[in-house]
């Protein structure tokens, strides 16, 4: 897929639990984001390391949302929805994915 000239990619990352395979292969757990630089509206998700269908399961929970939205509403649809072993990794993911939007927003340069 091409992604227009508006978009940024942004990378949340956590520790996975210990009795996780992600764990196991990358010691931790990722996701990335496509946002419109300008709305906040993400319109591509994926976690690495992860089955394709958890992967996609994923995309449904983030796309179309808005990064800026409320992290409590986001934790809360992915304790509803997700029961992965890596569910608290993925909120903490998404954390740490949102703050650094922010600080791209911000003008504040990021490193990886």
């Amino acid at each position: 897929m091409v992604y227009p000239p508006n978009t940024i990619y942004i990378i949340g990352n956590s520790k996975a639990p210990q009795n996780n395979p992600i764990t196991h292969m990358y010691s931790m757990f990722f996701i990335g984001l496509v946002i419109e630089r300008d709305t906040g509206l993400i319109v591509d998700a994926g976690a690495a390391g992860v089955l394709p269908l958890t992967s996609e399961f994923i995309k449904s929970i983030f796309i179309n949302k808005n990064i800026e939205g409320d992290i409590s509403e986001f934790s809360k649809e992915i304790e509803a929805r997700y029961f992965g072993s890596s569910q608290k990794a993925l909120i903490v993911a998404f954390k740490d994915a949102q703050k650094k939007y922010f600080q791209i927003k911000s003008g504040k340069n990021i490193e990886g």
